[in-house]
């Protein structure tokens, strides 16, 4: 009776599991479906079935050139990742391995700015931009998206590093590692999983970014996230041209989600959110 009951629970979890997962994914399958679809198939109203046609996808690279925001998109993710990394990898070990009464203050601290609205600062950091010539520019939006992360990523970190036995740093110490080797040799190739899980965290994070790229940038580095924005127009909304773009835009990342989620996931439960 204890193993029927046990495969029951299974199966409604596996049922319930399922069901969360497609209405998760049902707005970005809707999309597909929809840049299949011409612009008078698209606004006639719901339907799940495509005409099949491809003259959104030719609209869409006819009237904007789809290569360009894709490279930016590229450059701006894993440039504000690597940049990240480069300063919360040792922000995370001092606050992990040598703490103070103050460690969970600054923590707190950072946690709590993302918590206030972006707009709230949008004058002073658009200025700030416009004074130093960063506007449309990979510089200043690597540097932004680097920021707007960055309390993630030293979060991430830290609570993964905090995993990581103390005495094993010790022990190196003890054999003559200075601190940069400990960090580089002793402590980087330990914590790999959990900086893996934070580079792709941060990648999708940042790829998917809007209210910044959109504001700060117009044509030298707007990346995918201005390419969609491109097709709202004051003509209207085409929903086709819309849905194909973002299929174009999504596409990259959706593929890298799929084929990294085992290394993402082990790394999000082996320590990083615990």
């Amino acid at each position: 009776m204890a193993r029927a009951v046990s495969r029951r629970r299974t199966a409604i979890v596996t049922i319930a599991a399922w069901i969360v997962a497609l209405i998760i994914f049902f707005p970005i399958l809707y999309t597909i479906i929809t840049s299949f679809k011409s612009e008078t198939e698209a606004i006639q109203g719901f339907s799940l079935i495509p005409s099949g046609t491809i003259e959104s996808y030719v609209a869409v690279q006819s009237q904007s050139n789809y290569f360009k925001p894709f490279m930016n998109s590229v450059i701006l993710s894993i440039g504000s990742t690597l940049l990240a990394l480069l300063v919360s990898v040792p922000a995370a070990w001092s606050m992990a391995f040598s703490p103070t009464k103050r460690t969970k203050d600054i923590l707190m601290w950072m946690l709590s700015t993302k918590m206030m609205p972006a707009v709230a600062v949008l004058v002073p950091i658009y200025l700030i931009f416009r004074d130093t010539g960063l506007l449309d520019s990979r510089i200043g939006l690597t540097v932004m998206l680097t920021l707007i992360n960055l309390p993630i990523v030293v979060w991430m970190l830290y609570t993964y590093f905090r995993e990581i036995p103390g005495e094993i740093l010790e022990a190196a110490r003890m054999d003559g590692a200075s601190l940069w080797g400990e960090i580089v040799y002793v402590l980087t190739p330990m914590a790999v999983p959990g900086i893996a899980s934070t580079m792709l965290l941060n990648i999708i994070l940042a790829w998917n970014e809007a209210f910044w790229t959109i504001r700060l940038t117009t044509t030298n580095a707007a990346p995918l996230t201005a390419f969609i924005a491109s097709f709202s127009s004051p003509q209207g909304l085409f929903w086709a041209k819309l849905s194909a773009a973002s299929t174009l835009a999504i596409a990259p990342i959706l593929i890298m989600g799929w084929f990294s989620q085992k290394q993402l996931v082990r790394g999000l439960t082996f320590g990083a959110v615990k």
